[in-house]
C-alpha cells in the first residue's frame, strides 16, 4: 500500500473504503470538479443533477466504457465542503444504497479531500476501492478542466493491492 491508497475498513455488517489526498489546487476548484456536469465528466464519469444542485436532487452517473449507469440522490450537501449522494445497487433495488461522501477542507493553498463510500458488501470491496483510486488520479485535472480518463489497465495496477486488503479483513 502507498500513501494514496484507500484504507477499507469493516463498519458492522458492511465495510468502508476511506481515501485521503492533498490536492494543491484551491477549494473553490476542487467543488467545481465534484460538482459541475462538465467537470465531472473529466475524471468519473458523465453526470447529470436534476433539477438543480441541493439536497434531495437525482445524482446520475453514467460510465460510457462499461455502459453502466446510476441514479442516486444528493443526501448531504454544504458548499464548498461536503456533497453526498446515495449509490444504488442495480442489481438489488432492496439493498440498502451505499453512501459517496466527499468532504473538503482548505489546507494553504490547496484543499484535503476526504472520500468515503460506505455501506459496501466484500463481493465489490477491492473493485470499489480500485475503481475509486483510479478516479482519483484525475480529480486535480478536473478541477483545471484536464480530461483524464478512466482506463482498465490503470485500475489493474491497484487491484491486486486492494485484493490483499481485503483478503485480510474477517
Amino acid at each position: 500500500m502507498d500513501e494514496t491508497d484507500g484504507v477499507i475498513r469493516k463498519t458492522g455488517d458492511t465495510y468502508e473504503v476511506v481515501f485521503r489526498r492533498r490536492l494543491a489546487r484551491p477549494i473553490e476548484k476542487v467543488w467545481a470538479a465534484l460538482t459541475v456536469p462538465e467537470r465531472i465528466a473529466d475524471w468519473l464519469a458523465n453526470a447529470s443533477i436534476e433539477p438543480s444542485l441541493r439536497l434531495g436532487a437525482r445524482f446520475a452517473l453514467h460510465f460510457p466504457t462499461e455502459d453502466y449507469r446510476m441514479a442516486g440522490e444528493i443526501v448531504e450537501f454544504d458548499p464548498p465542503r461536503l456533497i453526498a449522494w446515495t449509490w444504488p445497487d442495480p442489481k438489488d433495488a432492496d439493498k440498502p444504497a451505499s453512501v459517496v461522501r466527499f468532504e473538503l477542507e482548505p489546507d494553504g493553498t490547496g484543499c484535503m479531500l476526504t472520500l468515503t463510500n460506505t455501506h459496501l458488501v466484500k463481493a465489490s470491496l477491492e473493485d470499489v476501492a480500485a475503481g475509486w483510486h483510479t478516479h482519483l488520479e484525475g480529480l486535480a485535472g478536473a478541477a483545471d478542466a484536464v480530461h483524464t480518463p478512466w482506463s482498465a489497465e490503470r485500475e489493474k495496477v491497484h487491484a491486486a493491492r486492494y485484493q490483499a486488503a481485503a483478503a485480510s479483513l474477517a
